[in-house]
């Protein structure tokens, strides 16, 4: 256990810090699932939102939140390409 005032505060803000980090982390990881299964823009502008905010916090490197965003991106491209092509098929039959 910390001996001096100061250490101990430190442990507490610590423990603090550490419960906040370990919920944006959680909530970012459960967002990721929720637009993996149903990518809409709501879903993606949150798990966007997320990821600056944790790697801004260094919960998460730079790099990371970078190819979470990209992942994210592509599943909404898909969709809309997906959508057109049914739109157009139906068309022309």
């Amino acid at each position: 256990m910390p001996v001096t005032k100061s250490a101990q505060k430190k442990l507490r803000k610590d423990k603090k810090r550490k419960e906040s980090n370990r919920e944006l982390k959680d909530l970012l990881r459960t967002s990721i699932k929720k637009a993996i299964k149903n990518p809409s823009e709501k879903f993606i502008t949150e798990v966007v939102k997320l990821a600056d905010k944790a790697a801004k916090k260094n919960i998460i490197h730079k790099n990371k939140a970078a190819r979470i965003k990209s992942k994210i991106a592509k599943l909404i491209s898909k969709k809309t390409v997906k959508t057109k092509k049914t739109s157009s098929a139906k068309k022309s039959s």
